[in-house]
């Protein structure tokens, strides 16, 4: 357990860490470094707490057993590779706040089936989003007014079959 109080889990913290199943963030942590939890492969879930404002590249990579995340509304950026090799996580809420999404931020994660993008304005995003899986997610949520603005929007315009609006 990490104790209340810290504001920093620095770079490669916990990395490699595989027997970790469970980890409470304490809602004092503004920042998680790069590659934080990568390789933590026996990571079910974690809630990131809200008043972290970045997802640092490579954070959660390879963290293959991860089948839940709650990112909080305080996120506007995902780096590249954060989520990638997360083979177990089937969904993802993008928060409203979000502006951009790095190169691969979800590579590899083949299992995941549905992502909702809450931002209003399309995020951007690099070419490879989702590289390396066998299909991207076979539906991406977005806020109904926004539906023709993603499907319009570079990087977004290749998963213009997936995006649908977001179910009332």
């Amino acid at each position: 357990m990490i104790p209340e109080g810290v504001t920093y889990i620095g770079h490669n913290a916990f990395n490699g860490c595989n027997s970790l199943k469970y980890i409470m963030i304490p809602k004092s942590v503004t920042y998680i470094g790069g590659a934080a939890f990568n390789g933590c492969n026996s990571l079910i879930s974690i809630e990131i707490p809200e008043g972290v404002t970045n997802l640092v590249d490579n954070a959660f990579q390879t963290c293959s057993s991860l089948t839940s995340i709650v990112i909080p509304k305080s996120v506007t950026s995902i780096g590249h590779d954060v989520f990638s090799g997360c083979s177990s996580l089937t969904s993802i809420v993008i928060p409203e706040g979000v502006t951009s999404i790095g190169y691969s931020a979800f590579a590899g994660c083949s299992s995941l089936k549905v992502m909702t993008c809450l931002a209003t304005r399309p995020p951007s995003i690099s070419t490879g989003y989702f590289s390396s899986i066998s299909s991207s997610p076979e539906i991406i949520f977005v806020p109904l007014d926004s539906v023709e603005a993603y499907k319009a929007a570079d990087g977004w315009e290749e998963y213009a079959d997936q995006i649908q609006a977001t179910p009332e």
